[in-house]
């Protein structure tokens, strides 16, 4: 299955969970734009390069960091560290959106260790 597929004219990038959208990118750091289709998550993960913060802007977010779970509304935010496990889901009918900076020396997008997929990309 293809999962990587970008919009003609744009640099959106859509995944079975959703898209994401690069807004920002200077050496050591990335913004990012990702919503999360209704009923979708993203896969559980780490970053062995980089941290990451979220800010919910749309929706209400499902977030996963290591053994704790909570939801965020729009306006809230959290941390990921480097090498911390997460997800992001969306448990709610309506899309969710979040924009994620992304910090460290090395921010591609093969910088993923996945856990557990939905979408079998492990």
């Amino acid at each position: 299955m293809n999962t990587h597929v970008s919009l003609p004219g744009s640099d959106r990038t859509v995944r079975p969970w959703g898209w994401f959208e690069t807004v920002s990118e200077v050496p050591g750091f990335k913004i990012k734009r990702i919503q999360v289709f209704p009923g979708q998550q993203i896969s559980l993960q780490k970053h062995a390069r980089r941290a990451e913060h979220w800010v919910v802007v749309q929706g209400l977010a499902h977030v996963t960091l290591d053994q704790q779970s909570f939801d965020l509304a729009v306006g809230g935010h959290c941390d990921i560290a480097c090498g911390q496990v997460h997800r992001l889901a969306n448990r709610t009918d309506a899309p969710m959106e979040i924009v994620e900076v992304q910090f460290g020396e090395y921010l591609g997008e093969d910088d993923i260790v996945r856990l557990q997929d939905d979408y079998q990309r492990i």
